[in-house]
């Protein structure tokens, strides 16, 4: 049986990927320091719940409580798993959080990540994928963002570390032919969602009658895009490791693509939404009203991030379908049965 390594398994997107995969039947080892960047009690409800769905369903699965920044202990991990793939997913995550914190971003996102595509060499891993950022995007106003938009002007921490990630995986992808690939993933929303994240924090404040604050004055557009869309797409992309593109000086010198096994690729719904319109929506699923508190854009943020997700499209014909309105419905319906859960347990 095929393994799979996930890092950042506790995390959003990383528990909706081993819940994927475990139901395609491969063996999936979760790797996760269980930070306390936010509510650590829900990062520990998403494992609990893989670990009794996979008990009760005869499936393999395996969470370890470590730290990708500690090199010795992820070399015991891939010594002893010895796994096939490898996603990682781990990351200080946040645009804002990297002025408060850089340490944090440049230890998890620059030395973690090192240390993977080090482990990944070693075993030679059959295909390492790795989460970028929409954020790499930085000011740039050329929309829908494509993959050959320029990449050099990031205008917060956290995308720097992302943009390092990708020229890391190239060059291992060149030195020592690891097939890698990185994903730019854009405002990911969905049950089990992260606090820190506007749906979360949006619906919770509406529910409960408080204020909720609109920045950029409610002038901000985003390719919300739900997280069984995203899983979708990581999960064709992990089965078909890229190749070398032998063509590639040929063809104009693809920045996607390249002459080593190594590709980057947008994930995200090729529908943008404005900020107000995603208010409504929580609005008219929670059958309340939000009391708006209106302030400036922040430091480090954009007003528009918009995908052109057309290369991936054409690599393993990736379609997002889910609305903003099914997608909101779907969290909120999750969000009051999870609230319900915590009070009664």
């Amino acid at each position: 049986m095929k393994k799979v390594l996930v890092t950042g398994g506790a995390g959003f997107i990383g528990f909706h990927l081993c819940k994927r995969l475990l139901k395609e039947g491969l063996s999936v080892c979760s790797v996760d320091n269980l930070n306390d960047y936010y509510d650590v009690k829900l990062k520990e409800d998403r494992i609990n719940k893989l670990k009794y769905e996979s008990e009760k369903n005869g499936l393999d699965f395996e969470f370890i409580k470590s730290d990708i920044i500690d090199k010795e202990s992820l070399t015991k991990i891939f010594d002893l798993k010895r796994p096939n793939k490898v996603v990682n997913l781990a990351a200080q995550a946040g645009v804002r959080y990297s002025i408060e914190n850089p340490s944090a971003y440049i230890q998890a996102n620059v030395v973690g990540f090192s240390n993977i595509i080090e482990e990944c060499r070693k075993h030679q891993i059959e295909h390492l994928v790795y989460a970028s950022s929409s954020s790499v995007y930085g000011g740039n106003k050329d929309l829908p963002f494509k993959e050959n938009t320029g990449v050099d002007h990031p205008v917060s921490l956290y995308a720097a570390t992302k943009r390092s990630n990708e020229l890391i995986a190239h060059t291992y992808s060149h030195l020592f032919n690891i097939p890698a690939t990185g994903l730019r993933f854009f405002t990911v929303y969905g049950p089990w969602g992260r606090p820190d994240m506007a749906l979360y924090k949006f619906t919770e404040c509406i529910d409960q009658g408080l204020p909720i604050d609109v920045y950029n004055n409610g002038e901000m557009k985003r390719a919300f895009t739900y997280i069984d869309d995203v899983i979708e797409g990581v999960y064709r992309v992990l089965n078909k490791p890229p190749q070398s593109d032998k063509l590639f000086f040929e063809k104009g010198k693809e920045p996607s693509s390249s002459w080593a096994p190594h590709k980057i690729f947008n994930i995200g719904n090729t529908s943008c939404s404005s900020l107000m319109e995603y208010i409504r929506e929580i609005e008219n699923s929670l059958q309340k009203k939000a009391i708006k508190n209106f302030l400036p854009i922040q430091p480090g943020d954009v007003p528009e991030t918009s995908a052109d997700t057309s290369l991936l499209n054409k690599y393993v014909n990736y379609k997002p379908e889910t609305s903003i309105k099914e997608g909101i419905s779907k969290f909120i319906r999750w969000y009051k049965n999870y609230k319900k859960w915590i009070y009664f347990k």
